[in-house]
């Protein structure tokens, strides 16, 4: 059985609020009538404005997602906007979508906008107030400006006794985003190609999965492990491993990390952060990845795995399905765990959220409505987790088959800032600028100076450390750890 290890309760009065990208739409916000003039007569209103007012009567303010029964309200009249940072998907599996939904709901008229670059441009749409209803919650916004954005779905207690990950996107107790899907992080790959390379056990350890690179590299003509490197994005998802697969300990990322002395430092068990970024350095500094990383092909990546021609990526679980659909040999992509064993003997993967739904506070109460309804049947009816190869949000539901290997993984979801320090990792991150999941740039810098021999993994991690301590200094985060 797959376990889960979260520590902390999830009944905080305050907690984490990063968040992940996206928004789409016009909004259409509801102006208040201006006020009569002054008069002795009794004004006879209009058919319009009694139309207005029955259906503002008729549609609750501030109502969350708990609350409402999927099939209610049938008759529910309102156009969604809904910007995403899936465009491969938008004139397909989302258009089923609200084929479906509308045999449920035929008044609410849904339109997607898929937006490339969705990191980069969603802060910029969302500087107005007039970025649609519906939109994916971008993970650079600090969790102290949700409330300005975004509708609250309810408060965490009870949302999270339905839905997983939703901490993730909380502030003050009140949730902000709602999964899209969930994601644990590990490593795809080729079976085909660990099989012909002669790799009969599952790596466990940094130097186990060098060496079974090394195999790869001796015994095939696949490329050991594709860095992506050109894409930029695929780099700094390797600060996605740093927290649960690195250490299995939920409170490492927001707890303890803020207060930690010298976290990136060499540890002699090989866990931590370190020990991802040994991977990342070694490998490319033993020949191990693409002959020319400025070169490589985000989309051309996936048939070649599919078909032999890389043995690994280091992604998360969201890309399985893209390199299973991407060629004729869907049954040769497996997903393993990152390899790190812990000094207990077990190994863990970090799991949370990908980019979750966020409502536009700005949009009218029939937006914000129908935009919870359908929310609602995204995340329990559409089976969007399943397609995806992700993680269902909704408690109770199956995983996945892609999730066999992680069988007896512990995952671990991070827990919550303490109350009070709900923005001091964000605050440290993005004053020390190592940009930990965040600024792409640094984890790039790992692998340009391991190509070119510049600097060492140690002298590296060193700077890191140095500017983790300003950051530090800076806000005055007691030194704990």
């Amino acid at each position: 059985m797959i376990k889960w290890k979260q520590i902390s309760s999830l009944v905080l009065a305050t907690g984490m609020a990063l968040s992940m990208a996206g928004c789409g739409g016009s909004t259409s916000e509801t102006t208040a009538s201006a006020s009569p003039e002054t008069s002795t007569e009794t004004k006879t209103e209009t058919k319009e404005e009694a139309v207005a007012t029955e259906t503002s009567e008729a549609v609750p303010k501030g109502v969350t997602i708990d609350q409402l029964t999927l099939g209610d309200n049938a008759d529910l009249t309102a156009t969604l906007k809904i910007l995403t940072h899936r465009t491969d998907i938008v004139d397909t599996v989302f258009q089923d979508y609200v084929k479906q939904f509308n045999e449920i709901y035929p008044n609410i008229t849904i339109q997607y906008e898929g937006t490339t670059d969705y990191a980069e441009n969603i802060l910029l749409r969302l500087t107005t107030n007039d970025w649609g209803q519906i939109c994916m919650v971008p993970s650079n916004l600090d969790k102290d400006e949700l409330p300005n954005y975004f509708e609250s779905f309810g408060d965490l207690s009870t949302i999270s006794e339905q839905y997983m990950f939703v901490n993730n996107r909380e502030y003050e107790n009140k949730v902000y985003g709602i999964p899209s899907t969930g994601n644990a992080q590990g490593i795809v790959y080729n079976k085909k190609v660990f099989e012909q390379a002669g790799i009969t056990e599952m790596p466990k350890t940094p130097d186990e999965f060098l060496d079974a690179l090394q195999k790869i590299k001796d015994n095939t003509d696949a490329v050991p492990m594709y860095s992506n490197f050109s894409a930029g994005w695929t780099m700094g998802a390797w600060d996605a491993y740093i927290g649960g697969s690195a250490t299995g300990d939920a409170d490492f990322m927001n707890v303890k990390l803020p207060h930690m002395k010298d976290p990136f430092s060499k540890r002699d068990d090989m866990t931590g952060p370190y020990s991802v970024y040994y991977v990342l350095y070694e490998a490319t500094a033993r020949g191990l990845i693409e002959d020319d990383p400025t070169t490589s092909d985000w989309e051309g990546c996936k048939g070649m795995i599919n078909n032999g021609e890389i043995g690994t990526m280091v992604l998360g679980s969201w890309a399985v399905t893209q390199m299973q659909e991407a060629g004729p040999n869907p049954d040769d992509i497996g997903y393993m765990p990152f390899p790190i064993t812990q000094p207990d003997g077990k190994q863990y993967a970090s799991a949370g959220p990908d980019y979750c739904y966020g409502i536009n506070v700005h949009a009218t109460d029939e937006e914000k409505l129908a935009s919870m309804y359908y929310i609602k049947w995204l995340t329990e009816e559409s089976g969007f987790s399943y397609d995806q190869g992700g993680i269902p949000i909704q408690k109770g539901d199956e995983y996945p088959a892609i999730y066999d290997a992680f069988d007896g993984i512990d995952l671990i979801v991070d827990n919550p800032s303490p109350v009070g320090e709900e923005t001091l990792f964000t605050d440290i991150n993005n004053e020390s600028e190592v940009g930990l999941n965040t600024d792409n740039t640094p984890d790039s810098a790992i692998l340009e100076a391991a190509l070119t021999g510049s600097k060492t993994l140690d002298e590296i991690m060193a700077e890191w450390n140095e500017k983790w301590a300003k950051g530090q200094e800076k806000y005055n985060a007691e030194i704990k750890y």
